[in-house]
């Protein structure tokens, strides 16, 4: 049985009010209320079914669009300082348990198997939140990193550590653009953390 919520057609704007109405009653009728979205929901998945542009747009319910590999890309921040640590994905399984264990769990790819961060550095991402985009195939996540708060296996605090400087390159040379580091120093030694683990970036 499939996670669907009937309803009459609304706009974006009408559907969502429908819902927040719905939820803003007494503490029984939320009660009542989420009792019937558990019953319309399969057993199979936890997430609700795309069933409209308006319910994955304007619902409550998350409803996320995993692509042909299975997967999720997420863009981690820090919670506090909203500084970009990392890009990564997710395939249903880390994604429920990010949900379940409020710790940042991803999918590498290059290693085929689930991660949970910080399990071999102690480098763990605590989330503080979760959000999705509007058509729910991306994530957000902000968090807080345990430790030096680094983020990338190389070693820096985040995996962006380098820049572009657009408008300097000149393509008719074919000279490779140059990439300038913004982060000077590790935060830790990366060998002295994974040793001979391999290495996840891939030629």
């Amino acid at each position: 049985m499939q996670c669907q919520i009937v309803s009459e057609t609304h706009t974006g704007k009408d559907w969502r009010q429908n819902q927040e109405q719905c939820l803003k009653g007494k503490p029984a009728t939320r009660h009542a209320i989420m009792i019937i979205i558990l019953i319309f929901c399969t057993m199979s998945s936890p997430f609700a079914a795309r069933t409209s542009v308006e319910a994955v747009e304007e619902g409550m319910l998350l409803a996320p669009k995993f692509d042909a590999h299975g997967l999720i890309p997420v863009v981690t921040t820090d919670a506090a300082t909203g500084e970009l640590l990392m890009h990564a994905y997710m395939n249903e399984t880390a994604l429920l348990k990010t949900l379940e264990t409020g710790e940042a769990h991803y999918y590498s790819r290059s290693r085929q198997q689930l991660w949970r961060k910080g399990a071999t550095s102690g480098l763990v991402q605590t989330v503080q939140q979760l959000l999705v985009d509007d058509d729910q195939d991306c994530l957000w996540m902000k968090v807080k990193v345990a430790g030096t708060g680094a983020s990338c296996h190389v070693g820096y605090r985040s995996c962006f550590y380098r820049q572009i400087s657009p408008g300097e390159g000149d393509s008719a040379t074919n000279a490779p653009f140059v990439l300038t580091f913004t982060e000077t120093a590790k935060t830790f030694d990366p060998v002295a953390v994974y040793g001979d683990a391999p290495n996840p970036t891939q030629l």
